[in-house]
């Protein structure tokens, strides 16, 4: 009990160290969501059909929580999305099944046992973090109800009453539950330091919360049915759960953390695949780009180096606004990128790496150093080209090939793209 005192003290509730804007989001969002659920509780009635499913859904709610407490806490540390997890099952259920005020309860009871049982055990997830996210899932749920509301089919059970119409509202509600969850997200792409991947989620994310809210249907239909039956939702779910967390550790294996693009590994993979691919067809080509930042160690110096890991994130960025979606950009390592263009000749290479140089050149990184803003400009690459076949026809070959452009920019005065037929 000690440490969830220590954890939830005020002390701990680094917010006012957030940006501005981000700590005006977060009392604007947490306002709403306040203000929602004192209007519902004046203006919906509860009745003891409603307590009971409230409790039952916070029941099984907390019991899946604990059944899957060691999963989630791996998939935690490898998937940064906290606004993504299995509580839409129960919360969705809630909206379809209970008024806003209850939902607003059951939002609580959830967040505050993910909080204390796995978020701020594996993250020290700052309190004002959790506070923040189950803010935005109070939002959701009542805006959800409200456009639930305007259909004159306001929860679940008066969809069973009127089959097909009740169908459409569900759908509808899924949508909404969905749309507006990713839409009060968005601001943090302007105002906290997050990429947009970090936000949104990836494949698995995504497909996780999609799944929760087709569950969540599920849920509300025994509940409001045969509740006896909800019980059959908990194998599937923890079922599902492991599922997302290997593909999640799958994609882990290959990223990397800083950038989100590849790793050495993961890019050395789809090289020796394309490689192989290219060996196989007459006349085949494709290039490979080494890019390495200029001078990158006098910002680490000057900034820091959490402004250095923005300055990468924002170089690779920029990087992949500059290359076709099926080119493989990875994090050679320090603050060198790999570029693998499949089936582009040299000059094609060549015209790509101008692009991507160019886009270095005019990047603006903001940042923090020493809790004031500042912005990083005057950034610069080198970048070295080689294709296939003609730098070597051995993966290695190419590499090297292209890392001696790459130095041979350099020693031309950086900032410059050197092929390997310059030499």
């Amino acid at each position: 009990m000690g440490r969830i005192r220590d954890a939830l003290s005020p002390r701990r509730w680094n917010l006012a160290e957030q940006r501005r804007r981000f700590i005006v989001y977060c009392l604007l969002i947490e306002s709403v969501a306040v203000a929602g659920t004192v209007t519902a509780a004046i203006t919906v009635p509860t009745r003891t059909r409603d307590i009971v499913v409230f409790l039952a859904l916070a029941g099984l709610g907390v019991l899946q929580a604990e059944l899957g407490r060691q999963v989630e806490r791996v998939r935690r540390l490898v998937s940064d999305t906290p606004h993504i997890n299995l509580t839409s099952v129960w919360t969705f259920a809630g909206v379809l099944l209970l008024p806003p005020a209850l939902v607003t309860a059951l939002i609580v009871i959830l967040y505050l046992h993910l909080a204390t049982r796995s978020l701020y055990r594996i993250k020290k997830v700052p309190p004002f973090r959790v506070v923040f996210n189950a803010s935005l899932v109070i939002v959701t749920c009542h805006a959800t109800q409200f456009v639930m509301a305007r259909t004159g089919i306001p929860t679940l059970y008066a969809a069973l009453g009127d089959v097909w119409p009740g169908v459409g509202v569900i759908v509808l509600a899924a949508a909404v539950y969905f749309l507006v969850g990713a839409v009060t997200v968005l601001p943090g792409l302007k105002i906290t330091t997050r990429s947009f991947a970090a936000l949104f989620g990836g494949w698995g994310d995504n497909v996780l919360e999609v799944s929760t809210l087709c569950l969540g249907v599920l849920t509300a239909l025994a509940l409001g049915t045969l509740p006896a039956l909800v019980v059959v939702v908990l194998p599937p779910l923890l079922l599902l759960h492991r599922v997302v967390l290997v593909k999640q550790l799958e994609d882990a294996v290959v990223t990397d953390e800083k950038t989100g693009l590849f790793n050495t590994t993961g890019w050395h993979k789809l090289a020796t695949r394309e490689l192989a691919r290219a060996q196989r067809r007459p006349k085949a080509s494709f290039g490979v780009l080494m890019v390495d930042l200029d001078l990158f160690k006098r910002i680490n110096d000057t900034y820091g180096h959490l402004a250095g890991d923005a300055v990468l994130r924002a170089v690779a960025g920029a990087i992949r606004g500059e290359v076709r979606d099926y080119d493989s950009v990875g994090r050679f390592g320090g603050e060198e990128f790999l570029v693998l263009l499949p089936d582009v000749p040299e000059r094609g290479a060549r015209a790509v790496a101008e692009r991507v140089r160019a886009a270095i050149t005019r990047l603006e990184v903001s940042v923090d150093v020493s809790g004031q803003p500042d912005v990083i400009t005057g950034l610069s690459a080198s970048i070295g080209v080689a294709t296939y076949p003609h730098a070597g026809t051995a993966l290695d070959r190419i590499l090297d090939a292209a890392d001696s452009a790459m130095y041979q920019a350099k020693a031309a005065g950086r900032n410059r793209v050197v092929s390997v037929t310059d030499a």
